[in-house]
């Protein structure tokens, strides 16, 4: 009940899964058809149906000589080619040959994206900065609350930051926003042209980045068959690749194709992805458990279980089947968890004792990248401690309230240390269980549509600023019409200080 996978050991002893089971989650996974599925994912077919677009994010971490399909045409050269003009432009900002408009040095990085676009730099980044060299810093700004974007840029000087501009499509309107209010915050030092040498784009369109202003010198692409939650090792993670360095940034590439390779071998109860993904549907789909919790022992991976939830959640949280037909049962399990030993002292109680069972992932390392041996053994004592008491509880006679029932599940995922190529590996091992979940689910893993209500709706009221006429509200339901009204009776008057210069974004 344990996989060895380079440097992970998979322990999965402590599921409530026997041979018996596993063998007959095993034979589903097959009868599903998941090689099959897999190969024509690997193969460059309009996996994602919906959208009429392949599946490719494989392919960003191929070695140059490998080949990956699309559209009958190999992508490996394209993904080789930004890359290495990634690993240039980082390596010319560490070194001091690409400044900004001053000739300054830049010494701080502000990511602006929302969903995949900062999650996953956002995740490689902290778990990864103790191997930086580079002196440069990064910060991120997702929220089109403006009180993040301030909080981001408090104490840096314009003409030493450096902000990337992160959107697929470049039409996400919380990513729109926060740029343009950036690029005015840059340009009331440094002015419009010379903001433009401070500002970079990362879209799979071309076009509407040219037209956003960027120049052309600091735009990097990204393509419509990498999915935003699977692009880390894209473009996406410039400003990762920026701070940590091109070879921290391949050495992640290099852990993620060791789990495509792992994958690609066999499709038995000896493929780490496939296990983790049939004892989740075995916990979520038979045993009814409704949530599953992440706790790695490892303050560096604080954002994982955030990370988790978009990768999981938004690719499996669908109603809908890939053959049009409603679901009728469920899907993912709500994902959510903490920071070990923080989760002990906080949700852990519930974990152990509600009526609720809730499977666990602990994730947990046998070194710190500090050195401290004693408080590091400490740490992943606690973590052995967790799993074995969530395992067999404890009875005490006379005393209900200090009696654990046992029998609630949990995977162990542990490396020697957390390094960029056991990180790769770590979120690989997520997201081809996501895919194999989605496969035997029968459903679609790489579409959202279930994102774009909301924000179709927002669109609609924000479609004639900065008041909204009636005629704009009429079809709108009372309840929403009442909070509309009070906004407005709230909101109160932009002050001067608000006022920004025009800005191409």
């Amino acid at each position: 009940m344990s996989i060895t996978i380079g440097e992970l050991l998979v322990d999965f002893s402590r599921q409530l899964v026997s041979d018996e089971i596993l063998q007959a989650l095993v034979d589903l996974a097959r009868t599903r058809g998941v090689e099959a599925a897999w190969s024509r994912m690997r193969s460059g077919e309009l996996v994602n149906s919906t959208e009429n677009r392949a599946v490719g994010h494989i392919a960003l971490r191929c070695h140059a000589d490998e080949t990956f399909m699309i559209g009958g045409c190999n992508v490996v050269a394209d993904v080789q080619a930004t890359l290495a003009s990634m690993g240039e432009f980082a390596q010319g900002i560490s070194r001091g040959t690409v400044t900004g408009s001053t000739g300054k040095k830049i010494r701080t990085v502000v990511n602006i994206g929302i969903g995949g676009s900062d999650l996953g730099p956002t995740l490689m980044f902290e778990a990864l900065q103790s191997f930086s060299s580079t002196g440069i810093s990064c910060r991120f700004v997702s929220n089109v609350d403006p009180s993040d974007l301030a909080h981001q840029l408090v104490g840096l000087d314009p003409s030493e930051t450096m902000v990337i501009v992160v959107s697929k499509t470049f039409t996400t309107s919380e990513t729109l926003a926060n740029a343009t209010a950036a690029q005015a915050w840059l340009s009331n030092t440094l002015g419009i042209e010379g903001s433009a040498h401070h500002l970079v784009a990362v879209s799979a369109s071309a076009d509407a980045v040219a037209a956003s202003g960027v120049l052309a010198s600091k735009f990097f692409p990204m393509w419509d068959w990498v999915g935003g939650r699977f692009s880390m090792g894209s473009a996406v993670g410039l400003a990762a690749m920026i701070a940590l360095g091109p070879d921290i940034f391949q050495q992640f590439l290099e852990g993620q194709r060791e789990l495509d390779l792992h994958t690609s071998t066999s499709f038995d109860a000896t493929n780490a992805p496939l296990v983790m993904a049939l004892i989740g549907l075995w916990n979520r789909n038979v045993l009814g458990y409704s949530t599953r919790a992440v706790i790695p022992y490892a303050y560096d991976l604080r954002n994982f279980p955030s990370y988790l939830q978009q990768l999981i959640m938004e690719s499996n949280g669908k109603g809908v089947r890939a053959d049009g037909e409603v679901v009728s049962y469920p899907t993912t399990p709500v994902i959510w968890g903490g920071v070990g030993t923080d989760a002990q002292h906080a949700f852990m109680q519930f974990i152990h004792q509600s009526p609720d069972v809730v499977p666990v992932d602990f994730l947990g390392f046998a070194q710190s990248s500090t050195g401290d041996h004693e408080r590091q053994t400490m740490l992943f004592m606690n973590l052995i401690a967790q799993a074995e008491a969530l395992a067999y509880g404890r009875h005490v006679p006379d005393a209900p309230h200090r009696s654990f029932s046992g029998s609630r599940p949990s995977t162990v995922i542990a490396a020697p240390t957390l390094t960029p190529r056991v990180l790769g590996q770590i979120v690989a091992l997520y997201e081809h269980a996501v895919f194999f979940e989605g496969v035997i689910l029968g459903i679609n893993s790489f579409d959202q549509w279930g994102v774009e209500l909301g924000k179709e709706l927002a669109g609609a009221l924000l479609a004639s600023p900065p008041e909204i006429s009636s005629g704009s509200t009429a079809e709108m339901h009372s309840e929403s019409r009442f909070l509309l009204d009070w906004f407005q009776r709230h909101r109160g008057h932009h002050s001067s200080s608000s006022k920004r210069p025009e800005a191409d974004l």
